[in-house]
């Protein structure tokens, strides 16, 4: 191989590593499709972004949800149609390279309420395994109009 052929394939390779996304973009990425595909009231969808064994807190339950069936049941209001989540704001801590938090505040909102918000603030601990990122742990409750 000439040296230009190898300059071009060096190039190549250097070029397609910048590109990839690191632990902090692909978590982030998580959870953006997680606001939206709540946001499109795809309850199955949304269930497959969770661990097997994830933990949820959920915004409006007294107790924990755990597991796949758990959680989707938790998320039957979504077959309804009507429910928006936007996120307002969000932190993300590096843990290391298969485990992220992401924190931060997001409104919900409901068709029926003419869309008013719901602010509410979520952590998510978003994990790789097997290749995959998934969210272990979301905990998500009402935000409080001032501080008490």
């Amino acid at each position: 191989m000439g040296m230009l052929a190898r300059t071009v394939c060096a190039s190549l390779v250097l070029a397609s590593t910048s590109a990839i996304a690191g632990p902090a973009e692909e978590a982030s990425a998580v959870v953006d499709q997680w606001s939206a595909t709540y946001s499109a009231n795809d309850r199955h969808a949304l269930v497959k972004l969770y661990a097997p064994d994830a933990v949820l807190l959920g915004t409006t339950d007294q107790v924990a949800t755990r597991g796949t069936e758990e959680i989707r049941e938790y998320f039957v209001a979504l077959d309804k149609g009507g429910r928006k989540n936007t996120i307002k704001e969000r932190d993300i801590i590096v843990l290391g390279p298969e485990a992220v938090v992401v924190a931060g505040f997001y409104d919900f909102s409901r068709k029926e309420q003419n869309y008013e918000p719901r602010p509410s603030r979520f952590t998510m601990v978003v994990v790789k395994r097997d290749g995959v990122w998934m969210i272990a742990h979301h905990h998500s409750s009402p935000r409080a109009a001032t501080r008490q």
